[in-house]
């Protein structure tokens, strides 16, 4: 089934995700760290919450490297990715400072039982990784400084070869659709919030 996707400006598309993630989660279940990503309304802010989400990543591959019992393969890859998601935060964090704001700071992250085992890891990697590619290409139309969408569109490429290279070391398929479909707001904080804890 295709994806539609039609013209909304930045404040309808914020309102409907805060409607959307209160509807589903109840105005109490909404922590701090969500209500401040439902306030984003322009390029900048648009940086700072592709920032957190690569902080998140960024800590997941770091942390796994000490934590997880990876096998020579899967080692080899976090470590690449490891390096990747710090050149993104650090990439991101300049140019949220070239647009004038400064950049917001790493949240506190748990990742439960994610170390548990290489299986597991790998799992919620690729999660992470699918996570930032729809993130990116949702948030792509609504991006207006020429800049922000050139960073963002270098950024989504390499988080595709990510989620790919993941799927392979899981014996999954590397590209199992012919298109990615954008994310809402509402799906992305779905996805990421359980694991931010400020």
């Amino acid at each position: 089934m295709p994806v539609q996707v039609e013209p909304v400006t930045r404040s309808a598309f914020l309102v409907r995700s805060a409607l959307a993630v209160g509807a589903a989660a109840g105005a109490a279940a909404v922590g701090p760290w969500t209500t401040r990503a439902l306030a984003q309304s322009n390029d900048a802010e648009i940086v700072n919450f592709a920032l957190t989400l690569e902080y998140l990543e960024a800590t997941y591959y770091t942390q796994a490297l000490e934590k997880v019992d990876l096998g020579s393969e899967a080692r080899a890859l976090t470590q690449e990715l490891a390096d990747n998601e710090s050149q993104h935060v650090q990439t991101l964090r300049a140019l949220s400072q070239q647009l004038g704001t400064a950049p917001v700071e790493k949240p506190r992250l748990d990742f439960g039982d994610a170390y548990a085992s290489q299986e597991a890891f790998l799992k919620l990697a690729n999660t992470f990784e699918d996570t930032g590619v729809s993130a990116y290409n949702g948030a792509g139309p609504m991006i207006r400084d020429s800049e922000v969408l050139a960073a963002a569109g270098t950024i989504v490429q390499v988080e595709g070869r990510h989620a790919a290279l993941i799927r392979l070391l899981r014996d999954r398929p590397p590209a199992p659709l012919a298109f990615d479909p954008p994310s809402t707001m509402e799906d992305v904080l779905e996805s990421v919030d359980p694991f931010i804890a400020d």
